[in-house]
């Protein structure tokens, strides 16, 4: 018997996830439904919430940013699904983490927050089960991608010669400045020392055209650092190919035989 797989949100990510079921690369899923913002009804396709929450999904994966989080995760898991959250900045704010995290328990479902566009939380989970020292997580990208954010009040992005660096703290504060950026800082955070111990240093780069990451963690485990250099999605240049092609990889392992990683 196949799940029963909802979107909430059909953009870069979303589009990946239907082609990959369409290629026949998941199996024993099926995309019920895709909750998008603007009206339209086509196909899967609907804007209307009441419409979308008719159907019944096993699991449904949002990938549509901060707002979509507040305003649908309660619901997706009183509704009886499994909550697949890729917007993990939407819980600095930690009253709406605890509400997802008790409605979760309360109706027998799974909060899930998929790796996407950061390597590594595997080994950083499990460092934190010995305890963790120090987490720091760096995000590099060009400056067109932090067009539209807080960062061209701080610095003139467009004639830039050298790195610069537009935050350098927090993980709770960084990820509720940068909602579109540095989701992947929420996640490292909630795997390892928490949103207000990890901290994150965000850099506008003039030097590169891709998205680059580093994780650097110490602790009773000893010491890693892993480092990512990701190609820019075509459709938001603010994301990595990667994030796309994880969120499969993760929709996948929802009804595999197969898991690897968990």
């Amino acid at each position: 018997m196949s799940l029963k797989l909802g979107l909430i949100g059909y953009g870069a990510i979303g589009k990946h996830v239907e082609a990959a079921l369409k290629a026949g690369s998941i199996e024993n899923l099926d995309l019920v439904a895709a909750l998008v913002k603007r009206p339209r009804h086509e196909g899967l396709l609907t804007h209307e919430p009441g419409r979308f929450f008719a159907h019944r999904f096993d699991a449904v994966a949002e990938c549509a940013g901060h707002e979509a989080v507040r305003t649908h995760g309660q619901r997706v898991l009183e509704r009886g699904a499994d909550l697949l959250v890729t917007s993990v900045g939407a819980f600095t704010d930690t009253a709406l983490f605890d509400r997802l995290l008790a409605a979760a328990k309360a109706n027998g479902k799974r909060l899930i927050l998929p790796s996407a566009g950061i390597g590594a939380l595997d080994i950083l989970s499990s460092a934190a089960v010995g305890g963790l020292d120090s987490v720091t997580v760096t995000v590099r990208k060009d400056p067109s991608a932090w067009k539209g954010t807080i960062a061209e009040t701080l610095v003139d992005l467009d004639s830039l010669t050298e790195p610069h660096t537009v935050f350098d703290g927090p993980v709770r504060e960084g990820a509720r400045l940068y909602p579109q950026n540095v989701n992947i800082s929420a996640a490292a955070a909630i795997a390892g020392l928490g949103l207000d111990a990890t901290r994150v240093v965000i850099v506008a780069d003039p030097g590169i055209t891709t998205h680059v990451v580093e994780l650097e963690a110490t602790g009773a485990f000893g010491r890693f650092r892993f480092m990512e250099d990701v190609a820019v999605s075509e459709e938001n240049r603010k994301t990595g190919k990667l994030v796309a092609m994880a969120m499969v990889k993760t929709v996948r392992q929802l009804a595999s035989t197969l898991v690897v990683a968990a």
